[in-house]
Order: C-alpha cells, then structure tokens, then sequence
C-alpha cells in the first residue's frame, strides 16, 4: 500500500534537501536562484520522474495543515512589523496601493477570471481574482536588499506584500462561501463566512493586545528572561490562530489582526519576532516543496490555454494598470511605477489559499481553481526570481540620476520586514533612513 501522507520517508527526504540547501545557498545566491525556486524544483523531483520515491497527496490532511500554519504566522509576523505608529508616518503611498490598487487588482483578476471561465460563475471568478491577488516581496529578496534602490521604494513593496495577503483573505473567504453557496444552492455560507471574519478579528485582537500588555509587563518586571521570550511571541501567533478555530472563526484573520494588535503596542516587536518567522520561513519552504511535489503536476495538467492567458494577464496588465491607477497623483516618477508594477510576485498566500479551494470546491471547479493558481504563482516563482536582481541594477542606477527632491528620495522610516533570501537569511534594515542621493 502506498502512504501518501508525511511519514518517515518524506520527512527525511525534505530534511536532506534542507541540509542541501544549506550547504549551497550562497552559491545559489549569486546565480539569481531562490530558495522557492529550488524547494519547488526538489519537491518536482522527489515524487515524480525517475527519483520518484515519495508519493504524497494533494488532498492530505497533514500538508494543508502545515501550509495553514506557515501563513498564519506570516500573516502575525508580518502585520506586527508594520505597527501602526511605524507606518502612520509615511503611509500616503502604501495607503494607496492596498486601500485602491489591491481591490482594484482583485476586481480586475475576477473580470479576466470570468472571461475567461464562465462556467464556474461569478463567485468562482472572484475568488480566484482574490486568490492571485496579494503578493510575496520574498520571491524576490534580491530587490529588498539591494542599496542601489531607494530606501523609499523598498519600503512600500515591503510594506504592501506584509499587509496585502491579509486585506485579501476576507475577500477569498467571502467568494469560496459564495461559490460552495452556489454549489449547494444555499445561501447561509455567505453569512457565516461574515461573521466567521468578524470573530477572528475579534479573537486577533484581543489575543494581541492582551498578549503585548502581559508580555511588556514581565518584561519590565524582570520575570520574562530574554531567552523565551520570541518563544512567548510564537505561541501569541499560534494561540489567536488556534483559538479562532476552535471558536470555528476564522483563523488567518485573527493571525493578521492579531500581529497588528501586538506590534501596535510592543516597541521591541522586531526582537521578539525572529524566532516566529524563522519557524514560519522553515514551514514556507514545507509549503513550496508541497506546491512542488502535490501541485505542479496535477495543475499543469488540468490548465489550458485559459490558465496561461490568465496567469499572464494577472502578472502584468492586472497587477500593473491598478497599481497605475493607484499612484496617480503620488508625484512617483513613471518608471517608478512601473517597477512598483511589475514587482508583484504571487507566492505563499496564493499556494495555500489555492490548496484549500482545490480541497473545498466541487472537483470541476477545483480543477479550474487548482490550474489557474499553478500557472500563475510558477510563472511569477520563475519570472519574479529571475529578473528582481537584474531589474534592481538597472532601476536602481535609473534612480540615482533622478532629482533629490522627488518622492522617490524622500526619507523613509526604517521598517524592516521578513524577506527571505536565498540564503535563509531575513534582510534587515530594508527600509533605513534615506534622504537622496
């Protein structure tokens, strides 16, 4: 009998790959590979071709929970870094791409989306426009590390990709209840996914704000020692995640609202968090060997012409005319923006979010659901991976020539955020002080 759940054999098949990894990163680094590239690529090999030796489902249990896990706590280590006394003080343009471009990229995903496949209904098109939706500055480190890009610039994409995915998980849950409403010809799903929202924000918040008080408390005190207390600021993001779902709210939601509740009140939130994100980046890449492993195939043989057009209209036109449209005004210089643009990687939220609607939908939806994810997401792993160090350059000389006095040189708080490098290493300082060149 074959076991297709994570048992010994996968375990140490992901750990030697780990180990490899490990011992390559830095040369990986200089050849533009991204750790998401090669976790991709190693969960391809491992279970499929001649060096097939795991088999694992795409239904399992085990992997959607680990994926579930990974951006819960992304979601809480991302929101606490963008606290809300740290943002206020430069938030016109972040403001703009998240309160405009976001939504606007999610309307403009699910017009394409119902174009292009009709049969699923609107609800089933605007999920999937939500799905594609938010971004993942991580596929592409290479930019948040590189000097030569204004510190300004650096910080809003940073900003952006750490809040978009939870503005957005709202709206993927609002349309995967009105297309399993529609399914089952019931009109209740809608209505419980609201108040399933609301709940989780509830729990989230008060999981963070009374988590920040007790924790700053002890600080001062002197009960809470140094050594555990990132391991206090991981069970706040596990506790506000797993409360919501024994409440049966909703659990990414109180992860999200969570972290912004602790980091608006705890003023060493990016002490605390390094061990929260270094068990969150060792699950993404649990997340990207699965995509590689139980995804890649079954999507790309379920996807048509349809999935490809999609995927790249979602990677240019859908991402880069709202995010136009958003900036208007901003003062950002043209090629600015279109940087702004491009770099829209879809990544993390868009696997796990596509994982879940594969497993919930009825299969024919799943399908369409499932290929339209996988095109979109490795097209952006390979296109985003690939041209972030190249673009960097060549943007960031662009930029050096440009007028001191434009907004692109306007000093930017710093703000650091988790952007995984290709060699396990978060970037920090990615948005220290700049005042032109």
């Amino acid at each position: 009998m074959v076991d297709h759940t994570l048992g010994v054999t996968s375990l140490s098949v992901f750990a030697a790959c780990l180990l490899g990894w490990g011992l390559v990163a830095a040369r990986m680094d200089r050849w533009h590979v991204t750790a998401p590239m090669a976790f991709v690529v190693l969960g391809l090999m491992v279970t499929h071709g001649p060096l097939g030796f795991v088999h694992l489902s795409l239904h399992s249990s085990t992997i959607r929970t680990l994926a579930e896990i990974a951006l819960a706590l992304v979601l809480f280590s991302d929101a606490s870094r963008v606290n809300v006394r740290a943002l206020a003080a430069d938030a016109a343009i972040p403001a703009r791409l998240l309160c405009i471009g976001l939504p606007l990229t999610i309307a403009a995903g699910s017009l394409v989306a119902w174009a292009l496949f009709p049969a699923g209904g609107l609800w089933l098109a605007a999920a999937l426009g939500a799905i594609v939706a938010p971004t993942d500055a991580a596929l592409g480190a290479a930019i948040m590390s590189d000097e030569r890009v204004p510190a300004r610039v650096r910080r809003v994409l940073n900003v952006e990709s750490g809040l978009n995915d939870g503005i957005a998980t709202p709206f993927v849950n609002l349309f995967l209840a009105g297309a399993l409403a529609a399914e089952s010809l019931s009109a209740g799903g809608i209505g419980k996914a609201v108040v399933d929202l609301l709940g989780g924000a509830g729990i989230g918040a008060g999981v963070g704000l009374l988590g920040g008080i007790l924790l700053h408390w002890a600080t001062r005190a002197g009960w809470s020692g140094p050594g555990f207390r990132p391991l206090a600021v991981l069970a706040l993001a596990v506790l506000a995640y797993a409360l919501a779902l024994l409440t049966h709210t909703n659990g990414f939601v109180a992860a999200f609202v969570g972290g912004i509740a602790f980091g608006s009140i705890s003023s060493k939130a990016d002490d605390q968090l390094e061990f929260t994100e270094g068990v969150g980046t060792l699950l993404t890449l649990v997340v990207w060997f699965a995509f590689g492993a139980v995804m890649l195939v079954p999507g790309l043989e379920g996807a048509g012409w349809r999935a490809l057009l999609f995927a790249v209209l979602a990677l240019s036109i859908v991402r880069m005319a709202p995010v136009a449209l958003s900036l208007v005004g901003s003062g950002l210089d043209r090629v600015t923006v279109s940087f702004l643009g491009w770099f829209g990687p879809r990544g993390l939220a868009s696997v796990v979010f596509g994982l879940i609607a594969a497993d919930s939908l009825a299969p024919e939806d799943a399908k369409v659901v499932l290929g339209a994810v996988v095109v979109t997401v490795a097209l952006s792993v390979l296109a985003h991976g690939a041209s972030a160090a190249p673009l960097a350059g060549r943007y960031g000389a662009y930029a050096k020539a440009l007028h001191p006095g434009l907004p692109e040189h306007a000093a930017a708080p710093r703000l650091s955020l988790r952007t995984l490098k290709a060699d396990g290493r978060s970037v920090r300082g990615a948005a220290e002080p700049s005042r032109g060149p």
